[in-house]
Order: C-alpha cells, then sequence, then structure tokens
C-alpha cells in the first residue's frame, strides 16, 4: 500500500478526520451540567459582560487560535479551494495541540476577495485568542495580514511569510558563525518573490543583514528597478541591469530557494563565495539535491532543505506553536517583529546546547552536535517549548504588547510540566537541589552519557560532579563535544589512592579482603573507589551503574557505605506519573522474596521519599488477595506488614493491606466496597509483595499504562546512592543526580 493509500486510510478511520472537542469539565451529573449551561452558565456571561478581559477567565479563549485558509495556496497543491484545504487545517489543528498545547478552530472561508476575508475573520475576534493566516495566496495574504492586523486586537500571524523567514533565520545566525562571516557582510540571493521569501528577506534585515545586499530573483530574474513588478517584489529590487539567476548567484555567500526544485546546478553553487550557505527549501524537491550540493565544492557547504530526510529541515513547526504559545499567555494583542526576532535567536541558541538522548533516538541516533550538519533544533525536541515560548513571552512584555506579565521562571516551569506529569515533579526536586548543590561522584565517569550528564549538572547548578575514570578518555569526549567546561576529575590511575585503600581495607578486612585487593579494588573497579570517597565523605552521593549490571553496581556501595542507622534493607523505587496522578512502586529492584518485616521497612522508606517530591504518601500493601479473602503464608507477610506499621505510632501515614492493586487505586472500589479501609483516598504508594511482582508490575504500567518512569531511586542507604539501570538517559542521570543532592540536604551533607 502506498503513502496515499495510507494517508486515505489514516484520515477516513472513525471517527473521521485528526481532531474532536473534548470537554474540560466534569460532566457526569445534573449539578455538572447545571454548572456547564443553563441555569448556572449565566454567572461568567455576566461578568464577561460587565468586563471583557474575563473571557480568558471564564472561557478558553486563552487557550484558542482560529487557524483560517480559503485553499488558494496550499503548498505542493496550488489553489484548491476552501472545503479540500480541511484537511491540511486540521493538521495545523494537530500540530498546535501535540506541540505547544493549544486547541484550534480550524475555519475554511470559501471566499476569493480580501475584503470579504478580512471581515470574516475580523467579525470571529470574541472567539479566539489569536488567528493563525495559514494557505492564502500573495499578494492578497500581505493586505490581509496588514489590515486584520490594524483591525483586531489579538494577535493575527500569517505563517507561510513568517514561519519559514524566522526558522531559516535562525539558521542563518548559526550557518552564519560556523561559516565565520559576519551577518551585516553577507551577500544574500533569493531565488523566489513570493509570500515566504519577501517575508524572510525583510526578517533577514531585522536580523542584521543590509537590505543593499540582497538580491532576489522571481522566474523571469533578477527583479531590478526598472521591472514592473507589484509593490511587494519592489521593495527588494535591485539598481542595474539584472540578469539570471545564475548572475546573481556568483560571489553570494548566501543562497535561499523558495521557488521550485532543479533550478541550481552544482556549477551555481561552485561560483558562491567561500564556504557558502545554501538553503534550498523548495517542497519536495529542493532547488538543488543536498548530496549534489554538498559534492560541489572541498570547503564546507552549509546546507538546509525543507525535508525530514536531510540535516537541517526547516520546518514551521519549530515556530508557530511556540510563538502563540508566549503570545497567548502574555494576552498579547499583537506578533510584532521583536518576538519573531526573539525566536529566532532562542532557537538558535538552543541548537548549541546537548541533545537530549530521547531526540537523538527519534532521528534514527544520527549524531546531533552543533555545527554545519545541525544548526537549528529538530521538531521533536521537547525543549523548543520551554526555552522558545518565555523568549517570546518575554519579547512582548518588553515591547509593551502584553496585557499580562508572567514571572518568566516560573513561566518556564508551568510550560515544562505540559510536557507531563514527571517533569512537574522533577522540577520540585531539581529546584531543592538547586538551593544547595553537593558533590556527586560519577562511577563510570568516562562514559560519554555521564560526561554529558555531569556538564548539565555543572550547568544548571544542581550538583558539583566528580567523574571518575580516565582522565585522557574525559579530556577528549568533553573536547568531541564541544562542552564548555572543566570537569572535576578522579582518575583511578593517578596516584596511589593509599587512603581509600586502607579505608576499604579498614571496613572489609574481616569480610576477607586483605589489603593488597583493597588497593587492587580501588584502583580497578570505580564503584568501590567512589563508594570509598562517599563513605569518608569526600563526595556526598555516588551514581553508577550504567555499564554494570543492577547487582554488581550494587555491591561495593552495601559493602562500603551500608545501609542507615535506622534501616536494615535497602529497596529500589520507581516514581510512575500518569497525566493527574504520581504513584511511587516498591520494590522493584532488590528484595527477591522480602518477609514482613522487610516489606514493613521498605514501604517507610518509600514513603519518606515520597514526601520528598511533597507527595503525602497513602501505602497500599499489595497481593492477590483482599482483606483476608484468602489465607496463606503469602497473603499473610503483607497483611502482617501492614499491621505493624499501623501498631507503630513514629508512622504517620495512613496504611492498609492486604489488597489487590485495582483495590488500592480505583476510587470506586475503595470507598464502594472497602469503606471500611484506612485509605481515605485512593493509594500513591503501592508495595508489592516480592521483586517479581514489583518489576513486573512498574513495567507494565509504564508501557502499557502510558506512564513516565522516574528511577530506580535507592532508599535505605547511610548516605546517598543511585544504581542506574544499564542503557539509562542523560536526562535519568541528572534526574538521579538531584534526588541524590536532596538526600544529600537532608542528611546534612
Amino acid at each position: 500500500m502506498g503513502l496515499d493509500e495510507d494517508s486515505l486510510d489514516y484520515h477516513a478511520s472513525d471517527p473521521p478526520g485528526k481532531i474532536e472537542i473534548s470537554t474540560t469539565k466534569p460532566t457526569n451529573t445534573q449539578r455538572d451540567l447545571s454548572l456547564a449551561y443553563s441555569p448556572g452558565v449565566a454567572a461568567p456571561c455576566r461578568h464577561i459582560d460587565d468586563d471583557p478581559e474575563d473571557a480568558f477567565k471564564y472561557t478558553a479563549k486563552g487557550n484558542m487560535v482560529g487557524v483560517v485558509s480559503n485553499g488558494s495556496a496550499v503548498l505542493g497543491l496550488g489553489d484548491i479551494g476552501a472545503q479540500a484545504s480541511k484537511p491540511v487545517m486540521e493538521g495545523k489543528g494537530v500540530l498546535f495541540k501535540r506541540f505547544a498545547d493549544i486547541d484550534v478552530f480550524d475555519i475554511e472561508l470559501d471566499q476569493e476577495s480580501a475584503d470579504d476575508i478580512i471581515e470574516s475573520v475580523a467579525a470571529m475576534e470574541p472567539t479566539f485568542g489569536g488567528i493563525n493566516l495559514e494557505d492564502i495566496k500573495a499578494p492578497e495574504c500581505f493586505e490581509i495580514e496588514t489590515r486584520l492586523r490594524e483591525e483586531m486586537d489579538i494577535p493575527v500571524f500569517h505563517d507561510d511569510q513568517h514561519g519559514t523567514a524566522i526558522i531559516s533565520g535562525a539558521a542563518l545566525l548559526n550557518a552564519a558563525e560556523i561559516a565565520g562571516k559576519d551577518i551585516e557582510d553577507l551577500e544574500v540571493v533569493f531565488s523566489g518573490a513570493g509570500a515566504s521569501a519577501i517575508a524572510s528577506a525583510k526578517f533577514y534585515v531585522s536580523l542584521g543583514v543590509q537590505r543593499e545586499n540582497i538580491t532576489m530573483c522571481d522566474s523571469s530574474g533578477i527583479i531590478t528597478e526598472d521591472r514592473d513588478v507589484n509593490e511587494f517584489k519592489q521593495e527588494f529590487a535591485s539598481p542595474g541591469e539584472g540578469g539570471d539567476l545564475e548572475d546573481a548567484m556568483e560571489g553570494a555567500d548566501v543562497f535561499v530557494g523558495l521557488s521550485v526544485g532543479g533550478i541550481v546546478s552544482q556549477d551555481m553553487v561552485r561560483s558562491m563565495a567561500d564556504n557558502p550557505i545554501v538553503f534550498a527549501m523548495a517542497n519536495p524537491d529542493p532547488e538543488i539535491g543536498y548530496e549534489e550540493a554538498k559534492a560541489a565544492r572541498d570547503d564546507t557547504v552549509i546546507m538546509a532543505t525543507g525535508r525530514s530526510d536531510y540535516p537541517n529541515q526547516v520546518n514551521n513547526v519549530l515556530g508557530f506553536p511556540f510563538i502563540f504559545r508566549g503570545a497567548l499567555d502574555v494576552r498579547a494583542t499583537d506578533i510584532n517583529e521583536e518576538m519573531k526576532v526573539a525566536c529566532a535567536e532562542a532557537l538558535a541558541d538552543l541548537a548549541k546546547q546537548d541533545v537530549p538522548d530521547a531526540v537523538v533516538k527519534a532521528y534514527g541516533d544520527q549524531p546531533l552536535q552543533f555545527g554545519s550538519e545541525y544548526i537549528i533544533p529538530k521538531p521533536l525536541d521537547p525543549r523548543v517549548l520551554f526555552e522558545v515560548a518565555p523568549t517570546i513571552a518575554e519579547a512582548a512584555i518588553d515591547s509593551g504588547v502584553a496585557r499580562r506579565d508572567l514571572d518568566l521562571e516560573e513561566y518556564r516551569e508551568e510550560l515544562e510540566a505540559r510536557l507531563g506529569k514527571s517533569r512537574e515533579m522533577m522540577r520540585i526536586i531539581l529546584n531543592k537541589a538547586k538551593s544547595d548543590p553537593k558533590r556527586v561522584a560519577l562511577g563510570e565517569g568516562d562514559d560519554e552519557k555521564m560526561i554529558r550528564a555531569a556538564y548539565q549538572m555543572q550547568e544548571e547548578g544542581i550538583a558539583e560532579p566528580v567523574l571518575i575514570g580516565d582522565r585522557d578518555t574525559i579530556d577528549g569526549v568533553v573536547s568531541a563535544l564541544g562542552l564548555d567546561f572543566e570537569p572535576e576529575i578522579v582518575d583511578p590511575d593517578e596516584g596511589s589512592h593509599e587512603a581509600y585503600a586502607e579505608r576499604l581495607y579498614e571496613l572489609r578486612q574481616r569480610k576477607g579482603v586483605t589489603r593488597s585487593e583493597a588497593k587492587s579494588l580501588v584502583k580497578r573497579d570505580p564503584n568501590y573507589l567512589g563508594s570509598t570517597m562517599v563513605e569518608a565523605g569526600d563526595a556526598d552521593a555516588l551514581l553508577t551503574g550504567l555499564t554494570h549490571h543492577y547487582p554488581s553496581a550494587l555491591k561495593p556501595p552495601l559493602q562500603v557505605v551500608g545501609t542507615a542507622p535506622d534501616a536494615d534493607y535497602v529497596a529500589g523505587v520507581y516514581m510512575l506519573t500518569f497525566k493527574n496522578r504520581v504513584i511511587f512502586c516498591a520494590d522493584t529492584t532488590v528484595n527477591q522474596n522480602p518477609d514482613a518485616d522487610v516489606l514493613a521497612e521498605v514501604a517507610e522508606h518509600t514513603a519518606e521519599l515520597a514526601r520528598r517530591f511533597n507527595v503525602d504518601p497513602r501505602v497500599a500493601m499489595l497481593s492477590y488477595s483482599n482483606f483476608g479473602s484468602v489465607d496463606n503464608e503469602g497473603t499473610r507477610k503483607p497483611r502482617d506488614a501492614a499491621r505493624m506499621l499501623r501498631e507503630n505510632s513514629d508512622v504517620e501515614f495512613p496504611v492498609d493491606g492486604e489488597m489487590q492493586a485495582d483495590s488500592a487505586v480505583v476510587e470506586d472500589i475503595l470507598e464502594g466496597t472497602y469503606e471500611f479501609s484506612e485509605l481515605d483516598d485512593p493509594a500513591n504508594v503501592l508495595i508489592f509483595p516480592n521483586l517479581e511482582a514489583g518489576n513486573i508490575g512498574y513495567k507494565l504500567l509504564q508501557r502499557l499504562g502510558g506512564a513516565d518512569a522516574i528511577g530506580p531511586m535507592l532508599v535505605g542507604m547511610d548516605e546517598p546512592v543511585h544504581v542506574l539501570q544499564r542503557g539509562d538517559e542523560v536526562k535519568d542521570i541528572v534526574n538521579l543526580a538531584a534526588v541524590a543532592v536532596v538526600d544529600a540536604q537532608q542528611n546534612g551533607g
């Protein structure tokens, strides 16, 4: 089945199309409906009548964008009319929701004249917080946007004009830096003189390109002052006799293609200045192919296209969702030039930062590092939301078009929380860690992921990382990645580390370890060296396990650091975050067949961990039995553990069990069937009866339940130690480092 057939099936599957309306408030009871509609709805209506600004408080207007088109210039399809353009506009709505959590009504207008479209859109201002114009042909699109911006008191943005301009502008900033050229000196040639080309040329001037250094070509060649062209092309008319595109490209620093495929030859690229910048953005076929352009010269050709199968895709989805997000959240009256420039600069800056592993995996594990093959972020990079939107909001505030002020740091955290509950929960720990960073030893410090994580810890002020590993390897990775930091390194091959070896000997001499063996362990095993550093107080915490089996990585910390004075056992805990719920699962990594004493202790440690995330623990001891419905040795263990905890006067959290998992987490079951339970609300700490159940349970919840998993967090240790899972990503390492720092803070370290 071809792409067309796949797409038709995709759109036709029930329900047809790609979007729907869903409710955001309860509608289950008669009271709910009386609040949603008559008679309760009269109250917000009266408030809005008194103060129109209350529409943002009582309705969805503040998060609603109208995507408006007449279908007269649909990319790759041309003038197909309003009805046929609806799948495209629905798709635009999908992108708004997916990337910035913005709701959309798509509006297809069966109108051709600019006056009619302007009148229709302006009349819809009460409905929307912003208007995204889409696929309207030039030159009418220029007049429509200009007049609507003048008439309407909400942002109006024609993405076909400005989206490509902003994203390619971000690419231009970084390409010029890589090429070693000043932006004000760039000679820029445009192929194409439609809406996006003219808007891009104007925007490049805003970024610093000199107007006289821009040459624009249409299908008839260079646009000159003596040619009879419309007023919009005339703005970029050049003096002189003119010529064709080949003439224009000779000696140029930058080629910007927004025209048709295959019109640029290798000879034309060879005629350009040193280290040329080639943005061939015609779709689906660029003005010159990627491989063809790169092969045309021996120096560096910095190439971008509009295609996803080549590096440096200029994709408008990097712009419009986040521009509108920032504009809506400050209730901006306009999207002005300052906001557009801020967007381009923020995207350019983001491309210079370390790329999350999840983004790299999403693009086939191809290397993503700032350079000629990576000058703009990837569309699936989640950081674009909370890095770019606050910059837009700040520019709106500073330029005077915002009607609402924001605490930008709090706003950034709110945006990050939109990406999932896990980010919201981790932000609590990250902020605590930043308040008093601690020294965190990283046991596999010469691994690339550990080095990148160390850089992020230091950059964000979360921790003071200490990399344990080969110094030359670490320095080489830091240099290759272009990381601007000088990490603290403890190289096992440098010096004897006599004090650590002696301390290890003291701790383990009656456990079969000789002095020479202690020296050997400290030198060859970073887990012993790191554990001894923590035990000696030279590091506040240890992270390890990235390249080891979990049991072998856990053994040295258990032997050297040991359990806390009030603990006989350690346990592994995963925090699972759902859309509106957080659950802590234990034990998932350590104790194979715990008895009642172990289960009770694990529950106490896990409840304490939950409180560090500002969660009030409600503990359920899980089983396949509900409150004695089955009586055997297996069900008695969680039942006895729950009883022991309830009888312990030091325990200050509700606990019950044994109980089945659905009884523990489903409110209707808990309150309807087991109203006698000690739990007034569903449990958020689940203690599994054994390791097998715990490991299976959390993985099923993660994979089938759509939960994000943070962990495993090790509880019960005398000092903060966390053992990573093999294959964990950089963000997992940074998250556990933050947890370790908060552990150390609470230990008084």
